[in-house]
């Protein structure tokens, strides 16, 4: 930024402070960043289906199987290309990326987080990547509202509330769904339900609709007219879907996770993007619909067209009017999307994880309305109400979010009449998930290395605090072979602390001696040779390892019942924490969520 510039936001926030009230700003801001956030994903989407859109040329159509193979291929290299020469950084993905900067960078998001997804989300979808666009939307949205908040100098706690006004602006701007985007952001993104947080929300949300209206119009995302109501006597049908949609979504969470570890094993990039380009271009060519986003998929089958949601296929004798081979395609899409979205991922590709998980229950609802219409039990069901419904099953078991999963779909659809079924199928599918997943795809890293933001204050700011700003490190250290004398004239006689730390020569903890254990004999000269530091040493109460989580470390002050812990990284000594610095930062870090 340059000198006139600074001294232009300077005068700005003096000019600010008198006039405007923190509340009234933060209403500002919000609406900013919602407009922002909006226009981050208008251009996402436009991006996207401008490469889309010059991929259909009439020259292509007699290969289009061909090229469902190699176009995946060549966006991906266009990825790799790009990261390896001009970002030369790792791109996450969005919601767990913008997840961790909440809970540990103070929601402080690198300024790179704005235009990288801008640029590379649309080489892989466009180019026939099987992933979503609204991950990188969330990440480009919430980048912004983190560096907008910046730039004004807000507080912790406003930095962290416009990064979920920009979260719930971009998932607004998406699918035009400004309720539902306010639930998702208090859902995933753990904020406080209080009228100070909701009204910058609201303000945040609209105002990204509304942009997204006037560049993209008001046409809704998926389109359909609700039919047939709820009935009541389709209640155990509604059940039965809700544990059908809950062990998908296990599966969708198990192959994500050993799909990521598959790629993790090969350092290179290059060999990541080989194995992967490969094995995505061949899922596309034998099952075209996994081809982009796919929510030509969701509206065919919303429409009741099956297939036209199948699309080309290279099977040319397939029968496509018989029932159970189209109910087998179906089925086919919803087990291979996963797949194919994670091998996407592990090539390089960057994306989102949410639209996958529309599709692939949109298949697998429609899939299980047509085995129960065609089962001889004489059942009959709306195949496009359980399209509906096996999206909001897989949304809420996989992204473990069944209130914007059941929010979303009706509000999309403008299908309140489905609320009953759609509660229905939302809990038993998040109940029997949760079960067997403890966490989703966006949180379960992080909850396993204690990162992940709650709603426990208490547990989020002790998540918040920084390690390395806790741990002391100018105590004087004690090999076993030195004698009393050395102690006293080389350790006690120089420092002020009351702890002496034991160590071999590779560094490794060994014990403490305090000042108590030697202070009967300090004045006895006799003992200054005959007695070393062996003889004095003892075991600490307890020792923290430097990976330790914030609350496992509150804990072992808590079962110890020490003043002074020893921290050992890796190994080897690193340092102490006294529980009075751990608790001073606590508490200023609670400040910052507070004030």
């Amino acid at each position: 930024m340059s000198f006139n510039a600074k001294n232009l936001l300077r005068q700005f926030l003096i000019w600010k402070y008198k006039h405007i009230s923190e509340r009234q700003f933060i209403y500002i801001l919000s609406v900013l960043v919602g407009v922002l956030a909006g226009m981050g994903t208008v251009v996402l989407k436009n991006l996207t289906h401008f490469i889309r859109s010059l991929l259909e040329l009439n020259l292509f159509k007699n290969y289009q199987n061909t090229l469902y193979f190699i176009f995946p291929i060549i966006g991906l290299v266009l990825v790799y290309i790009i990261k390896q020469t001009w970002l030369k950084k790792h791109i996450g993905h969005g919601i767990s990326t913008t997840l961790y900067g909440i809970s540990k960078l103070n929601g402080i998001l690198p300024r790179y987080n704005i235009y990288a997804a801008l640029i590379t989300a649309p080489l892989t979808a466009g180019f026939g990547g099987s992933v979503g666009l609204q991950g990188p939307a969330v990440s480009v949205g919430s980048a912004l509202g983190s560096n907008t908040a910046q730039l004004f100098h807000m507080t912790t706690k406003t930095r962290l509330l416009l990064i979920g006004c920009a979260s719930a602006g971009a998932m607004a701007s998406m699918f035009k769904a400004p309720i539902a985007a306010i639930v998702f952001a208090v859902e995933i993104f753990s904020l406080d339900i209080a009228f100070t947080s909701l009204v910058p929300l609201l303000l945040a949300s609209v105002s990204a609709v509304i942009t997204s209206y006037m560049f993209l119009g008001t046409d809704v995302l998926l389109h359909v007219i609700i039919k047939d109501t709820f009935n009541f006597k389709d209640i155990p049908i509604y059940i039965l879907l809700g544990v059908v949609t809950a062990f998908s979504s296990v599966y969708f969470s198990k192959v994500f996770f050993a799909i990521t570890n598959f790629f993790k094993q090969f350092e290179s990039r290059a060999k990541r993007l080989l194995i992967g380009g490969l094995a995505i271009g061949t899922m596309l060519y034998f099952i075209p619909p996994l081809y982009g986003e796919g929510y030509g998929i969701m509206n065919n089958l919303l429409k009741g067209d099956h297939l036209s949601a199948i699309s080309t296929t290279p099977f040319k004798n397939l029968d496509l009017t018989n029932i159970w081979i189209v109910i087998a395609m179906l089925l086919g899409i919803a087990i291979f999307k996963a797949i194919a979205m994670t091998t996407t991922f592990g090539a390089g590709g960057v994306g989102g994880i949410f639209i996958p998980t529309l599709i692939m229950g949109s298949a697998l609802g429609n899939a299980f309305a047509k085995i129960i219409n065609n089962i001889g039990l004489g059942l009959s069901v709306n195949e496009a109400n359980f399209t509906l419904l096996g999206m909001t099953g897989l949304m809420a078991g996989v992204l473990h979010a069944p209130l914007t999963a059941i929010f979303l779909i009706a509000e999309i659809t403008s299908g309140h009449e489905l609320f009953v079924p759609l509660m229905i199928v939302a809990a038993i599918s998040f109940a029997i998930t949760k079960y067997y997943v403890s966490h989703s795809i966006y949180t379960l890293k992080l909850a396993e290395r204690g990162e992940l933001m709650t709603h426990d204050k208490d547990q989020n700011t002790l998540m918040a605090l920084d390690i390395d700003k806790v741990i002391e490190t100018n105590f004087i250290t004690l090999k076993p072979e030195m004698s009393l004398g050395y102690i006293l004239n080389e350790a006690v006689a120089k420092s002020s602390r009351n702890h002496f730390p034991v160590v071999d020569d590779d560094n490794q903890f060994l014990g403490v001696i305090r000042l108590d254990d030697i202070r009967h004999m300090m004045f006895n000269a006799e003992l200054y040779d005959k007695v070393s530091v062996t003889d004095l040493m003892h075991a600490d109460a307890g020792i923290i390892n430097y990976d330790d989580s914030m609350n496992d470390i509150m804990e072992k002050f808590k079962t110890t019942g020490a003043w002074n812990l020893p921290v050992v990284k890796s190994g080897k000594y690193f340092g102490y924490i006294s529980k009075s610095k751990l608790l001073t930062a606590y508490r200023r870090q609670l400040l910052k969520f507070t004030k």
